[in-house]
């Protein structure tokens, strides 16, 4: 990654600043951008404040650049929020997709002659709220699900000058994860959800980005790559009454559980 020029949307807290941080210990030149600078500067990075959801700013932006080898489209999230909170006024589920879909799109078309010229690399943030069912963000869940399947899209129209993949991120243990899982608790609860135990670190995320945007995957385009630790536990085997050890995976005949 040695003088390459990577620039990470949203960068400044949270999966963003592990990815900028990743990239920037990986030896290239880090441009961070969103609307309000990092509270703490991030090490081997530099600021660029934009919206965008402004597409002649953010064309704006790419095209001064000198030049650009990887973009990361990080930028997105949503509040908890069921879909008739807002009785039958969207806009606020609007504001949603166009934050998570549109903005990488404006973004990644914003970028394609530089890194075209470069032959780069995008790397989409995307989750695991795209891939099942999302109840309380169905909007951000379904943002997220056409997110990957616009990268596998862009990846085959844009071949072979520029790769395009998805890091399908799941649970990430930030600045925020009290808000959406509660104290020292919830978190330890929710992590035991996790094949792995615990939920991932933002380094974890940044790690997974660098290889995607390396010359480690040079072959790997349209892709996705789930950094989730294994995903989520099926639901069955803690509702499951059978008692698993006296009997075989053939073993269709219940087994009454015993007394402890």
């Amino acid at each position: 990654m040695h003088h390459r020029l990577a620039v990470v949307t949203g960068g400044t807290r949270g999966v963003g600043a592990g990815i900028a941080r990743a990239l920037a210990a990986a030896g290239a030149h880090v441009v961070i951008c969103a609307r309000r600078p990092p509270e703490t500067p991030l090490p081997g990075t530099e600021f660029h404040p934009l919206d965008l959801r402004d597409p002649d700013a953010v064309q704006d932006f790419f095209t001064a650049l000198p030049r650009l080898d990887v973009l990361v489209n990080n930028a997105g999230g949503t509040p908890f929020r069921r879909l008739t909170d807002t009785g039958t006024d969207a806009t606020r589920h609007t504001r949603v997709v166009e934050l998570n879909l549109i903005a990488p799109l404006t973004a990644s078309l914003a970028a394609y002659q530089q890194l075209r010229r470069t032959r780069g690399s995008i790397v989409m943030i995307g989750s695991v709220s795209g891939t099942r069912p999302s109840p309380g963000t169905a909007a951000y869940g379904a943002a997220k699900a056409g997110l990957e399947n616009l990268a596998r899209s862009m990846a085959v129209e844009w071949a072979p000058e520029v790769r395009v993949n998805t890091l399908v991120a799941g649970m990430v243990r930030t600045e925020l994860t009290h808000l959406h899982y509660g104290g020292p608790d919830g978190v330890a609860a929710v992590a035991g959800t996790v094949p792995l135990g615990r939920l991932a670190e933002p380094a974890d995320i940044g790690a997974a980005a660098v290889f995607l945007a390396s010359d480690a995957a040079a072959y790997i385009t349209g892709a996705s790559l789930l950094v989730h630790g294994g995903g989520e536990r099926p639901a069955f085997l803690d509702a499951a009454t059978a008692n698993t050890d006296t009997t075989t995976a053939t073993d269709q005949v219940p087994v009454t559980p015993k007394e402890p």
